[in-house]
């Protein structure tokens, strides 16, 4: 018997083994692919005067306390956090320092890298592999997508291979080579997490999320995929601590070269542009409009003379498509439209009270600076009451053209009701309500007494220029 207890532990031990090596084996081998690629990875310095109320404070930088730190890593933050010197009077130089990545693109010396790395710079200073200093000129940048284009000068530089971003899979191993806190060329790896991601004040760039852990430093670095093509820049992380906390984000390559391409060409971008100003779907909403399931984006204001005003885009359309790609998220619209070129055509297909449509419209270009909207209005003095709580006033013909409306009521009181309940304010104005266009007070009444009961009823409302649909149910 003790024989053969030793026996099945034996196996139980070599099934171990043996899964062991099933696992070893079957995760990446990234040696060959960082000897390959690391060369054309650099890292990107630069210097920027202040000014002279800054210089003063110290210009802007504060020493971190390095007591206590073990002599290695006290030694490495001396000699490489940016110190300011001292100007003979006893002042400080007006100059400031920051620290990014980069990668080249081509072998007469085209370097990638972030916009916010180079941003405001007097000085931009470009180190090979090989520790050489180069400085490189600015040939244009993108602060919509973040994406900067420098020239070095020199010959047969070593190169990235540019690979495709849309050939990602959720789930595939990437790698990330940069400087994070100035630590050249480090190597980190993980998986692409999500594609096509959204974020604040990021319209125009679908980002590549990763658990790649990016820090400081990464900034306008390379993303790898297996094959040793660079798919992506990586940009931003999300965090509280200021530190890497597991989402890291890329540019994709595809949107990159397309900017770099125009950057090259013509020293700026341009994009498709719609003139609306649009919302997420939600539940509710999808209810109130008809729809199957919360989808699309949904139309919250046309701007007047816009590319959709002219090809017949209506407040309350739904967005379901545009040239036959699905809009899932709102999200998803102004990246399919940024890529456009300006003057192309384009089909959406929409949901307008509650039938799809489909429109065939020109595309135009994003203006430099975005649209203006309109202010907020003051009320008028024909009133009226209504079972939401509320008291409006017609908009006056000023008030009208001021906020490129052709009818409305704005709300001067707010009462105990439903109104306050989902946060409507004085000075709100009311243009839509169940679907329905407001032109005058006696209109808003009428559709407010005819409201269904228990079911999702959508209000388009402007607050200081901005429009946008909110949902409420009215109970028995």
């Amino acid at each position: 018997m003790p024989s053969l207890k030793l026996s099945f532990s034996a196996l139980f031990a070599v099934l171990l083994l043996g899964q062991a090596a099933v696992a070893q084996a079957n995760l990446p081998d990234f040696t060959e692919l960082v000897e390959d690629a690391s060369p054309a990875v650099v890292n990107i310095s630069t210097r920027q005067k202040v000014p002279d109320r800054v210089a003063a404070n110290g210009g802007g930088q504060t020493m971190p306390d390095l007591e206590g730190l073990p002599p290695m890593f006290r030694e490495f933050f001396e000699r490489n956090i940016p110190q300011v010197p001292r100007a003979p009077g006893g002042g400080r130089q007006r100059e400031a320092q920051s620290l990014g990545s980069g990668f080249i693109i081509s072998a007469d010396g085209y370097v990638l890298t972030n916009n916010h790395v180079i941003a405001d710079a007097d000085e931009i200073i470009v180190r090979l592999s090989d520790r050489s200093e180069l400085e490189a000129k600015l040939i244009g940048s993108d602060p919509r997508s973040d994406v900067a284009l420098l020239k070095v000068e020199g010959e047969n530089l070593p190169i990235v291979k540019l690979g495709k971003s849309e050939d990602l899979k959720v789930g595939e191993w990437v790698l990330a080579i940069g400087s994070p806190f100035g630590f050249d060329h480090s190597v980190t790896a993980g998986i692409v997490s999500a594609k096509g991601r959204s974020l604040p004040n990021e319209s125009y760039v679908p980002f590549i999320q990763t658990d790649v852990a990016i820090n400081p430093g990464n900034s306008g670095g390379p993303l790898f995929n297996l094959a040793g093509e660079v798919v992506g820049i990586n940009s931003q992380i999300f965090t509280r601590s200021g530190g890497f906390m597991g989402l890291s984000f890329a540019i994709p390559m595809s949107v990159a070269m397309d900017v770099a391409n125009q950057l090259k060409a013509d020293g700026k971008v341009s994009r498709g542009w719609l003139g609306v100003v649009i919302q997420e779907v939600n539940k509710d909403l999808a209810e109130s409009f008809g729809l199957e399931k919360p989808a699309g984006a949904l139309v919250a204001q046309v701007l007047e003379g816009g590319p959709a005003a002219k090809g017949g885009l209506q407040v309350g359309d739904v967005i379901l498509s545009l040239d036959d790609k699905p809009i899932i998220m709102s999200a998803d619209l102004p990246h399919l439209v940024g890529s456009l070129k300006p003057g192309s055509k384009a089909e959406l297909d929409v949901v307008r009270e509650g039938a799809r449509k489909t429109l065939q419209l020109t595309i135009g270009a994003l203006p430099e600076d975005g649209e203006a909207l309109a202010g907020a209005v003051v009320p008028g003095v024909e009133r009226s009451s209504n079972r939401l709580g509320v008291k409006v006033v017609e908009l006056t013909d000023e008030q009208k053209k001021g906020l490129d409306l052709k009818g409305g009521v704005v709300i001067t009181e707010v009462q105990d009701g439903p109104a306050a309940l989902i946060g409507l304010r004085p000075g709100d104005v009311i243009t839509h309500l169940n679907n329905q266009a407001i032109g005058s007070a006696k209109t808003f009444t009428q559709v407010a007494q005819e409201l269904p009961k228990n079911r999702s009823v959508s209000m388009r409302v402007l607050r200081q220029g901005r429009a946008s649909f909110i949902t409420f149910k009215l109970a028995e």
